[in-house]
């Protein structure tokens, strides 16, 4: 094999490698958000900004959600939730958010 050849199919294989690696991420941001909705308490719920994502021997990535308190006495106030999501278990964990709580 010449080296033009080479350096095409080094090349390709390189571009290969790295789409498929941006895809698997989305396709994980993608599982993490659909479990941290599912894992809400809230109506309307959805991401508010992007997703904190821990090194892989953490395993975790972070996300807040943001919705609607679904209880009648809340009166649609809007809340927020921070989402802790376990790449390896696929499982999400919600817990009320409030940065102002001492």
């Amino acid at each position: 094999m010449n080296r033009s050849a080479l350096f095409l199919v080094l090349a390709f294989s390189a571009f290969a490698a790295q789409a498929s690696t941006t895809q698997a991420w989305n396709e994980q941001r993608q599982q993490m958000l659909k479990a941290c909705l599912k894992a809400s308490q809230f109506k309307d719920a959805h991401a508010r900004g992007k997703p904190a994502e821990f090194d892989d021997q953490v395993g975790f990535s972070a996300l807040l959600i943001e919705g609607v308190y679904p209880q009648k006495h809340m009166q649609q106030q809007t809340g927020t939730e921070l989402c802790l999501y376990d790449r390896k278990q696929q499982q999400a964990f919600v817990s009320e958010w409030n940065p102002d709580a001492k």
